[in-house]
């Protein structure tokens, strides 16, 4: 008889809950343990997003990133139609506002394709007004397949086909370090939490906003460190509905790292603006002023948060208008969707990007996995990591049975 594999996944994010699931997927007799430090699952970033799932339109073909990306959309699809979690293809624009941006959303429009994203095509200025009547420029990528869907939804539906397979979930757990220990059948990984160190043949951790510190506590390297930005919303009035069809985005700007403010229909029929990005001076403070004293140290003593910063100006004086006003953050949106200028609504909780970060000040761009023995770190899934979760979970099983 086989000996039965114990396996830990650390993060009840929307990855962790995918990888869980993923394992038994391939291995009913797994006997697998979902680890989370909170009452319940999708708490932090996969509860804070703009509920978008990508097409694929942006990221250099052949990356990891745009691979993960494609087979995910195609995983969440069919995952979300047999469970019955919301989804809507509702589709999205990408809008240029001058013959510079032009040159840049043709470029994009060659990365989409070499991506395989379905049906993505350029309009011009009549196209642009089929598709969506109160945007205004002179040309748009239109992705007709990009979609929403309620992620805090999908996760609590992989949770519960997870425990319907067999899987344990432990809430409210934290978990300080994996200890990697050997023995006479091999090495093996102690998950310590605050309750208990119980032993187990693989472990992968799904940290996310905690990814970097979790490594660290574990006897692997603090880098890249996680350095978190955080992204407002706006949630306009029910008034302005019905002004916009699906998304609609702005050309991203090749001297800011971040894709800019954007206009997304939420999965409940509603509209909201955003987000910016701002450094957040907290990895999980989602109101008030967001300060965590432990955390605010950390990018201070950050070298490569320095080194980022003191290229990245520009980008702070551009962004900290929106912080500041939201008069200002409507006013973005409003370049390109003029009927909204002037919207009124009110500011949603507030999202934060666990952004992992080179220690010569580079945005880590690609998903980063390492790999120490028994144990696996997700060291950074920025965007599109929803929507690549489970496309990223079947990446992380396929290497944890490749090594073992």
């Amino acid at each position: 008889m086989s000996k039965v594999r114990r396996i830990a996944v650390i993060g009840a994010g929307i990855i962790g809950a995918a990888v869980a699931r993923e394992l038994l997927l391939r291995d009913e007799s797994a006997d697998v343990t979902l680890y989370e430090k909170e009452d319940g699952p999708a708490v932090h970033q996969t509860g804070h997003n703009s509920g978008v799932v990508h097409a694929g339109l942006y990221y250099e073909p052949g990356s990891l990133k745009a691979r993960l990306c494609r087979r995910g959309v195609e995983l969440i699809r069919d995952f979300a139609a047999a469970h019955g979690v919301a989804v809507d293809e509702c589709g999205k624009v990408v809008v240029a506002t001058d013959d510079v941006e032009v040159g840049r959303l043709h470029a994009i429009h060659e990365r989409a394709i070499a991506n395989g994203v379905p049906d993505v095509v350029m309009l011009d200025r009549d196209g642009l007004a089929e598709v969506e009547p109160q945007a205004v420029g002179v040309a748009a990528l239109h992705s007709p397949h990009t979609a929403i869907i309620d992620y805090p939804g999908l996760t609590d539906a992989l949770v519960v086909d997870f425990r319907r397979r067999g899987g344990r979930v432990r809430f409210s757990t934290p978990v300080s370090r994996v200890e990697r220990r050997g023995g006479p059948a091999g090495e093996r990984a102690i998950v310590h939490s605050d309750k208990d160190a119980l032993e187990f043949d693989a472990v992968i951790a799904c940290a996310g906003l905690q990814s970097d510190r979790l490594a660290a506590r574990s006897g692997e390297s603090a880098q890249p460190s996680v350095v978190p930005f955080f992204g407002q919303y706006f949630i306009l009035d029910p008034a302005f509905d019905a002004v916009v069809n699906g998304l609609i985005y702005p050309v991203p700007d090749p001297k800011y790292p971040f894709l800019g403010v954007h206009v997304t229909r939420r999965i409940d029929g509603g509209v909201m603006i955003g987000p910016n990005a701002f450094l957040s001076f907290s990895r999980e403070g989602y109101s008030g002023l967001g300060l965590n004293v432990r955390d605010a140290l950390s990018i201070a003593a950050d070298a490569g948060f320095w080194r980022f910063a003191a290229g990245n100006l520009p980008t702070a004086v551009r962004e900290i208008g929106g912080v500041l006003s939201t008069e200002r953050f409507v006013a973005e949106a409003a370049r390109y969707v003029p009927q909204l200028a002037g919207a009124t609504g009110q500011r949603a909780t507030r999202g934060i990007r666990a952004q992992a970060m080179n220690r010569d000040g580079s945005l880590v761009d690609d998903f980063v996995i390492d790999r120490a023995g028994p144990a696996m770190f997700v060291r950074n899934a920025p965007s599109p990591g929803a929507t690549s979760a489970l496309a990223i979970a079947e990446h992380l099983v396929d290497r944890a049975l490749a090594d073992s």
